[in-house]
């Protein structure tokens, strides 16, 4: 093919092969290579329709465009002496069609709204494959969920032995937090949904263009109000990535965990061996590989967010170079939560919790305290701080029975425990791990009844989540494939 067509007015020379390679955005236009067809094809009509283009061309270039869409762009169009697969791919047409016919396709647009408008094409792709593997985790983690609503463990703060709770009690919690992701997927993705087409270089243009109906054909739901913000804009992008680095830092969260508790000294927990690696030297090993991956891909979609912010803080309105490198960013954050999540929600899926190991250390250190501390309370009529006293002072002590609990009542708060009617049989009862999950069965609770309330809540709402991916990755299919039904019956 000849080189780059976009040059040859204004500038002159040849450039180095280094600096075609520091300009050129190659590696990150594979990913929306076919949605520029798509938006070549939307012009196309948008021009023929208006009248702007003539007949003979506009059909010529729509079966050209058509044969890319069936075969493939062809090596060439990606060289970098193009610097981005628009100028490459403009440059195929004009050889294989002429320039006569071949250089009219770019009437009314730039550059500039035909990247911005591809890469939110493809965008709006991401977040729904996205929403629906969210979808699948958060289904997993309920059907989980509703299978150990009695599987007594032990909570933790500050990684110490706190209360006793359920493994569906925290099963839900993450299940709670990927669903504000699902929920923040889908606001974002309204904002996406607006086509640049039409916004050319930053002013518009004066062609007669109909920018409804190429937004229309495209997918949108309605053209970009501003054209100069249109090509600007990026905060789309920091948007769904600084919502994939919180989805990831929950992702991450459960990974550290499932790495904590598949330890030998925790075992709460054995992941599938698809999920492990073993040691090149130690032949005993079983390393929980992909959770640690995983934790690590956290920090990388992290620094996509951060480079994105980085890159877009200084520049002047409207487009600036400057935004090639954050596409790249982009396409890193989007793949690295695009392969986690899916892998996540097999890896627990798949994974063996040992209830028993679980139950055995629910009431280990103290844990069923707060308890002991609210029966004083409730049944005995204690103020809660002298009450937390007692049974702080009794735990310093090293025992909850009674006579320690007497001891410490008497040393701590000049009274007899004994006295109020405290018998070792109620002890016995108020130190259960299973009683002290039974008794918190109100809204959000551990107790099976609270936490088969929650289940019922958040399937329903999986359900809402998972129809809205479903019905619009639905209706962004049919129109694309409207599209090339229309672009074929054009050339007929």
């Amino acid at each position: 093919m000849r080189s780059d067509q976009i040059r040859q007015g204004r500038l002159a020379g040849e450039r180095s092969a280094d600096i075609e390679h520091f300009l050129a955005s190659m590696d990150a236009d594979r990913w929306i290579a076919e949605a520029d067809l798509l938006v070549d094809m939307a012009h196309l009509l948008g021009l023929s329709r208006q009248g702007i283009i003539d007949e003979a061309p506009a059909r010529a270039l729509m079966a050209a465009l058509l044969d890319l869409h069936d075969n493939g762009l062809p090596v060439e169009a990606f060289d970098e002496r193009f610097e981005d697969i628009h100028a490459g791919k403009e440059a195929y047409l004009i050889d294989r069609v002429g320039e006569d016919f071949g250089g009219r396709l770019h009437m009314g647009r730039s550059r500039n709204d035909e990247v911005a408008t591809c890469v939110r094409i493809r965008l709006k792709e991401e977040i729904l494959a996205l929403a629906r593997s969210l979808a699948d985790l958060r289904a997993t983690l309920l059907d989980l969920a509703a299978r150990h609503t009695e599987t007594v463990m032990p909570g933790f703060t500050h990684l110490q032995h706190a209360q006793p709770t359920t493994l569906a009690h925290y099963l839900l919690a993450y299940e709670q937090a990927f669903s504000r992701d699902s929920a923040r997927l889908r606001e974002a993705y309204a904002r996406v949904d607006v086509s640049p087409l039409g916004s050319a270089a930053f002013a518009s243009t004066g062609f007669p263009l109909d920018r409804d109906y190429t937004a229309r054909l495209l997918g949108f739901s309605r053209p970009a109000p501003n054209s100069m913000d249109a090509v600007a804009a990026r905060d789309f992008a920091i948007e769904v990535l600084a919502d994939a680095s919180i989805c990831m830092a929950t992702t991450s969260r459960l990974c550290e965990e499932l790495v904590l508790w598949s330890t030998a000294f925790v075992g709460f927990v054995r992941l599938d061996d698809a999920y492990c690696s073993s040691s090149s030297i130690m032949p005993q090993k079983k390393n929980p590989d992909v959770a640690e991956i995983m934790r690590a891909k956290a920090g990388s979609v992290a620094g996509a967010l951060t480079a994105a912010i980085t890159i877009t803080k200084g520049l002047p309105m409207s487009y600036n170079r400057d935004l090639q490198e954050l596409t790249p960013h982009l396409w890193r954050g989007v793949e690295a939560i695009r392969q986690s999540i899916p892998l996540l929600s097999g890896m627990i899926g798949s994974a063996a919790f040992d209830t028993e190991r679980m139950a055995a250390e629910a009431g280990r250190g103290f844990s069923t305290a707060t308890e002991l501390a609210d029966v004083l309370v409730r049944e005995y009529g204690l103020p809660f701080r002298t009450a937390h006293r007692i049974v702080g002072r009794a735990v310093r002590h090293g025992s909850l029975d009674l006579a320690t609990l007497e001891g410490a009542a008497q040393e701590a708060a000049g009274i007899s425990v004994v006295g109020l009617g405290v018998t070792e049989e109620k002890i016995e009862t108020v130190l259960d791990p299973r009683h002290a999950v039974a008794v918190r069965d109100i809204v959000g609770g551990p107790a099976p009844a609270a936490v088969a309330a929650q289940i019922d809540e958040q399937r329903a709402l999986l359900v809402h989540d998972a129809n809205w991916a479903e019905e619009t990755g639905s209706a962004l299919s049919s129109a694309f494939k409207d599209l090339i039904l229309e672009a074929r019956r054009f050339t007929v």
